[in-house]
């Protein structure tokens, strides 16, 4: 078998769902700079939102970099419909990429040799897995993803997520939550993951809708919609006591490597994307997972570094003012926690 028969191209939704992923992280990547620009604009005539000031509520800058970046999530909503969660999810490395090159351009934020290189392995690991990505099941009813998601398989999933969930939650954050980045990521996670495979529903369904194939007279489209509303405000409660708590520097790569290592497990086991695909493109597909994810935690490590002179001094905006650098994965000074 040459190479040609091995790979038959993408679908017609995988290329959708590709093109609103780019899309997504195009719109989500700008959208930091748009609203950087707005909160520096604002805090010239007002309190700066670092210190507690809500002066950029009244800068359109600010709020076009909002209404980008809601864009961009519809965008990356739309995509889990047409394509699989193992194509969609690794590909928001790329906002990370963009966010950097226009801060670099626009806010003449410094971007280390190193960071080049980052942003370029994430280029070639996206490649690798769009190139070798599953192809998405025809799916012509929102009962047959209930059926994907209420098999045996995932129904354990569920409930071992529930459970390590809750155990975090009562046990673990209470005592070390300020302390160990881990106990907020991990929530954030495992939710994310259940999050996405409910988002996916949801979007089939109203995809099917749209597409003359009323779904919505079905239970199992408002049962997606509930978990899907139950999952994002839990996972962005816990992120946002993560980013509270910890250096972005440190969230965001470990976040991203957690949440979409988990997603495409959960995609695995409940979509069955690499039934059909031999070997050599699921070890593809995982090089590929695995460059994207070197290349974003050489991007972080790097982000604030200036040839030659090691660190430099932090970017002080409106936004990030309130993060210190060198916060370690484990905090052992209280005296150093933010105040919320």
């Amino acid at each position: 078998m040459t190479w040609k028969d091995a790979y038959s191209g993408m679908s017609t939704d995988n290329i959708k769902g590709l093109i609103l992923a780019l899309s997504s992280s195009l719109f989500i990547g700008s959208s930091f700079i748009i609203k950087k620009k707005g909160l520096k604009k604002a805090g010239v005539s007002g309190i700066r939102a670092g210190s507690g000031g809500y002066s950029y509520l009244s800068e359109p800058l600010w709020w076009v970099g909002m209404i980008t970046m809601v864009v961009g999530e519809v965008a990356n909503f739309a995509a889990y419909a047409f394509a699989p969660a193992i194509l969609v999810t690794p590909l928001g490395a790329l906002s990370i990429i963009i966010s950097a090159v226009l801060a670099h351009i626009i806010l003449r934020e410094k971007l280390h040799i190193f960071g080049v290189l980052g942003c370029a392995l994430c280029v070639v690991g996206s490649i690798t897995i769009v190139l070798h990505a599953p192809q998405e099941r025809a799916i012509e009813s929102v009962t047959e993803v209930w059926d994907l998601a209420t098999e045996p398989a995932f129904l354990l999933y569920g409930v071992l997520v529930l459970v390590a969930v809750s155990i975090l939650v009562i046990h673990y954050i209470p005592l070390y939550g300020h302390t160990h980045v881990m106990c907020y990521i991990g929530v954030c996670s495992l939710v994310g993951s259940l999050s996405v495979m409910s988002v996916k529903g949801l979007g089939i369904a109203l995809k099917l809708t749209f597409s003359g194939t009323n779904q919505l007279v079905y239970p199992q489209t408002w049962a997606f919609t509930f978990f899907v509303i139950l999952c994002v405000i839990t996972q962005m409660n816990y992120l946002n006591k993560a980013l509270d708590t910890f250096n972005t520097a440190v969230v965001s790569p470990i976040y991203y490597v957690m949440f979409t290592s988990l997603t495409i497990l959960a995609s695995v086991i409940m979509f069955k994307d690499w039934d059909g695909q031999d070997p050599t493109q699921i070890i593809t597909e995982l090089c590929g997972f695995v460059t994207i994810l070197s290349g974003t935690f050489l991007l972080h490590k790097t982000k604030d570094m200036v040839d030659g002179l090691g660190r430099s001094p932090k970017h002080m905006d409106e936004e990030d003012d309130m993060y210190q650098e060198g916060i370690p994965l484990r905090r052992h000074d209280s005296s150093n926690m933010r105040s919320p």
